[in-house]
């Protein structure tokens, strides 16, 4: 399973402000920390440039080449690093780049068929402008992608009855909120089944709960609410895995998602979930 050290030590450097108005120097020290984080693990590491809010950012994309097929459609793995105002991030979304963190240095020591990217979108909270951009980039080359896996909330747990509240969707969900939310559309669904499986045999199994929305889940806004949504309005299968955010964690946009409030041992097994599930979808090379 993921190291709580490794976790931590991305949480530490993460947690904190980051908004492009409020602390955009703050947003910029994330985005170079994701960049030498890749760069530890041994990626080659590019950022993609877009325009917004009068000025140009980035998401920031590493690369773990394929062993066997070299040319084959990448799996995406991505999380956002910016913040709303007033709010540290831990939750949202310091959790999700500390398991894209730990994936990555993890898979970079598996030799896999399939390419795996790693993104950090920026300005998700920002109605998913760069993830938005990064979509219609893929479009407009003409590239297809096996899937994207976006992490989104994915640290607050709890064991208390009654510490899940049910969103507006067309699934039952356990009233203790100790489980991973796991949502596709259509073309995503054997993508869902197969992260749902990798909790499973995971070392320290992870509870998880699939949804699989229609169309780009139209009827049910509250699915939409993360970078996966801009794949899929450009015809990309993408999931998104969620803690629920405001349906679970009371911290949600506060300035009291910090640190102290995250739930390691559960971060660690979304963690462990995430790298089975990318070997899984990407497949094993040829040993050299």
């Amino acid at each position: 399973m993921a190291s709580h050290e490794s976790l931590l030590a991305h949480l530490r450097q993460l947690v904190g402000e980051r908004h492009p108005r409020a602390s955009p120097a703050a947003l910029q020290q994330a985005e170079q920390y994701l960049i030498a984080s890749f760069q530890r693990s041994g990626l080659p590491v590019k950022t993609h440039g877009f325009r917004a809010l009068g000025g140009t950012y980035h998401n920031v994309v590493a690369s773990l080449p394929a062993v066997r097929d070299k040319k084959a459609p990448p799996l995406l793995i991505g999380a956002h690093y910016d913040t709303v105002a007033g709010s540290p991030g831990a939750d949202d979304n310091a959790s999700g780049l500390a398991v894209m963190l730990e994936a990555a240095e993890q898979l970079a020591q598996v030799q896999l068929a399939r390419p795996v990217h790693f993104i950090g979108f920026c300005l998700e909270e920002w109605n998913l402008l760069g993830s938005r951009a990064y979509a219609a980039h893929l479009r407009k080359q003409g590239r297809e992608i096996r899937g994207a896996i976006v992490l989104e909330c994915v640290g607050f747990a709890s064991q208390t009855e009654g510490s899940q509240t049910q969103p507006p969707i067309p699934v039952k969900m356990p009233a203790t909120g100790d489980f991973l939310g796991v949502v596709g559309n259509e073309p995503a669904k054997t993508l869902v089944e197969t992260i749902v499986q990798a909790g499973q045999q995971a070392a320290a199994p992870l509870k998880a709960t699939p949804l699989v929305v229609p169309g780009q889940g139209e009827q049910f806004p509250d699915t939409r609410r993360s970078d996966h949504a801009s794949f899929w309005v450009y015809g990309f299968p993408a999931v998104m895995l969620t803690d629920t955010a405001n349906f679970r964690n009371p911290h949600y946009h506060q300035p009291t998602d910090t640190l102290e409030t995250l739930n390691l041992e559960f971060l660690a097994k979304v963690a462990a979930t995430v790298t089975r599930a990318a070997i899984d979808i990407a497949g094993l090379g040829q040993q050299s």
